[in-house]
């Protein structure tokens, strides 16, 4: 674990500090105009999606009230006039996870979230960032942190104007390119 560390450069110092628990949710409720997220990984591990997934690989029906903290983040934010975006780069053919993803998605959609996808062989790697990240009003970003089972850990969070510049480039990058989960799922 890691607690806030000052960085230095060019005399100004920026902070990285993990956020967790509800320091983490807070920032969804106390941003102000947009927070985009990136996903760059293929699958995730977390212990709260292991049930849910398992019920999708088997056939079998979800509540998802496993998925109703997040959904109500968004709601909540998006029906305040913010804006939430997602952009999922990955893989093709899918894996079971990506599949996976693609029905959770129409859930993230209906509570006011527009996600995209991008297939990966679509963006050279070096368009992207090797880390997932949250980019919140184009100024804090926060790397999502996981332990090395896959358990999510909470955010590294910075306001680093060099580090926010190229997240805000890979996003628009990426936004660009990546296509809406409607016309994803149609073809």
């Amino acid at each position: 674990m890691f607690r806030s560390r000052k960085v230095t450069k060019n005399e100004e110092v920026w902070s990285v500090e993990l956020v967790q628990g509800d320091r983490f949710d807070d920032l969804f409720r106390t941003f102000e105009l947009s927070a985009f997220h990136l996903e760059v990984q293929d699958s995730y591990h977390t212990s709260e999606e292991t049930g849910p997934f398992h019920l999708f690989l088997t056939g079998e029906a979800d509540d998802f009230a496993w998925h109703r903290p997040w959904l109500d983040l968004v709601g909540e934010a998006t029906a305040n006039g913010r804006r939430v975006t997602r952009a999922r780069v990955i893989t093709v053919p899918h894996g079971d996870y990506t599949r996976w993803g693609l029905t959770v998605a129409e859930h993230n959609i209906a509570a006011g979230e527009e996600i995209r996808w991008l297939p990966r062989h679509l963006i050279a790697a070096e368009e992207l960032t090797t880390d997932d990240f949250w980019l919140f009003d184009d100024s804090r970003v926060v790397f999502t942190v996981f332990e090395p089972g896959g358990q999510f850990v909470g955010g590294a969070c910075t306001t680093d104007p060099t580090i926010a510049a190229r997240c805000r480039a890979v996003r628009d990058r990426v936004w660009e390119a990546a296509i809406p989960h409607h016309l994803y799922v149609a073809t």
